[in-house]
Order: C-alpha cells, then sequence, then structure tokens
C-alpha cells in the first residue's frame, strides 16, 4: 500500500511546474477581460449620450430605450459609425402644428448610424419603424371615440346624437403621401343619421392625420389596426435625426461626437 502511494505521488508533476500555467491562464483572462470591459463601457456611454439627445430631440418624458449591436463597439466608434442601433421611445407628443397626433411608442431600427460632419445631426443610412398611435389619441384628434372597427382596415366610432340616440360609423384605414393617415369609404353602421349629420360626419373623416414629430426621412408604408390602436409602419433611407438646437451640436450620438467614448 505504501509502494502503490510512493508511486503515485513521484508521478506527479512538481508544484513549481503549474505556476506558469496559472500565470498564463490569467494574463490570457486578463487580455479577454479587460478588452470585454472596456467595450461594455464604452457602449453605454453611447447608448446614454444617444437616449440623451434623442429625447431632447422630441421632448419625451422620459429617456428612450438605445440598444447598440454588434461587437466590438469601439472599433465602430473609431469608424465613426455604428453598424445597427435600436431606439424605442415612449410617448413622443405632437408638434404645435394643426392636426396634432401623439406617438404612444415609436421602435426604430437604424442601420450605419453616424454624425454629420458639422455635428448639428446624426444619419442613418437606412431606418424600418413601427409607431403605436393610441385610439384615445386618435379619437381627440378627430373629435370622435374612435375604436376597432369589424374588419382589419377599418374603424368605427360611436355618435351620441342630440335626440339621446346613438349611432356607429366606420371608415377605412389608409395612407396618404406626407406621412398622413386617410378614414375613406364612410359609413353608417348602426342607427338613424339625418342627411345633415351624414354630411358633417363624412367631412370629419373627409380630414386625414397628420403624423409629426417623425425623423426626416422616414415615410409611411402601412397602418394596421389592434387592440391597443393603429400600428403605423415607416422606413427610409438617408434618416436624419436633430436636437432641438442642432447648434448645440448634441444630436443623437452625443454631444460633440458619439464617437468621444
Amino acid at each position: 500500500m505504501y509502494e502503490a502511494y510512493e508511486s503515485w505521488d513521484a508521478h506527479r508533476p512538481p508544484r513549481s511546474n503549474r505556476r506558469p500555467i496559472v500565470i498564463a491562464v490569467g494574463a490570457l483572462l486578463a487580455l479577454i477581460l479587460v478588452p470585454l470591459t472596456v467595450d461594455r463601457f464604452a457602449t453605454a456611454q453611447v447608448e446614454s449620450r444617444t437616449a440623451k439627445a434623442f429625447q431632447e430631440g422630441i421632448h419625451t418624458p422620459s429617456a428612450p430605450e438605445v440598444h447598440v449591436r454588434g461587437f466590438p463597439v469601439l472599433t465602430q466608434l473609431a469608424a465613426g459609425t455604428l453598424r445597427h442601433v435600436d431606439i424605442t421611445a415612449h410617448d413622443i407628443p405632437a408638434s404645435d402644428n394643426a392636426g396634432p397626433l401623439p406617438v404612444s411608442e415609436l421602435s426604430l431600427r437604424l442601420t450605419e448610424l453616424r454624425k454629420s460632419d458639422d455635428d448639428t445631426e446624426a444619419l442613418a443610412r437606412s431606418a424600418e419603424a413601427t409607431a403605436l398611435l393610441s385610439y384615445s389619441d386618435v379619437s381627440d384628434a378627430l373629435g370622435l371615440e374612435i375604436s376597432r372597427g369589424s374588419r382589419p382596415d377599418q374603424v368605427r366610432a360611436s355618435v351620441p346624437l342630440p335626440t339621446g340616440d346613438d349611432i356607429t360609423v366606420a371608415a377605412t384605414v389608409s395612407v396618404l403621401s406626407g406621412n398622413r393617415i386617410a378614414f375613406k369609404d364612410f359609413e353608417v353602421t348602426g342607427g338613424l343619421l339625418p342627411e345633415v349629420g351624414r354630411l358633417a360626419l363624412g367631412k370629419v373623416f373627409e380630414r386625414p392625420i397628420q403624423l409629426r414629430n417623425i425623423p426626416q426621412g422616414l415615410h409611411l408604408r402601412s397602418v394596421t389596426l389592434t387592440e391597443s390602436g393603429l400600428i403605423a409602419r415607416l422606413s427610409g433611407e438617408s434618416v436624419t435625426f436633430r436636437s432641438e438646437d442642432g447648434s448645440r451640436g448634441d444630436s443623437v450620438g452625443g454631444d460633440s461626437s458619439y464617437g468621444d467614448a
């Protein structure tokens, strides 16, 4: 039994021979972890600055969620272009122009985001976006109580009459140029409506709703209806983002450059 123990111990490598291996492994881990940590820090910085600039540009009550995709981010910053950036903003107010319609949620997927040469704006080579327009906001814009209709492309409205009765009307949702949402094929679907009332409601639905406070270069492609509201899908090339005061140079991407991590 003693001989077996002595034979096993004799074949163990000396403890001193294992130290270089431990040191090498530690050095390798350091080479891996340090760049990862630095890159993660740089990513957090640029995401924070982008969120702040975006919030200032569109006046949201809270900073949007920003996610810079792709690794490493440091090389993207050095090149001056972020390959892929996702932004989700909530409660975007309408502008002060006529026909305001706030956006409850705007989700953006940006490709090749970079700052302009004069540091006053950020440019995306291409972008895709979805915007949620709540029924309550659409109702405020039209002056009618709007809800989802019986068809996927239809809204309906309940209209009280001076007699105390209610009628229901419907209209088909479609897209117009200039980022406008139109309501066509107006019809009465329930109740009796005098001709004068029909003409008045028809004029209400004739007025398209203008989407405002949307980044320049994004174009409305389609509108679908859900239980929560209207989902507008937009896309475009050379999409521009500006802060409230472009002269300050704090457009999306940082106060001087999203490369200054």
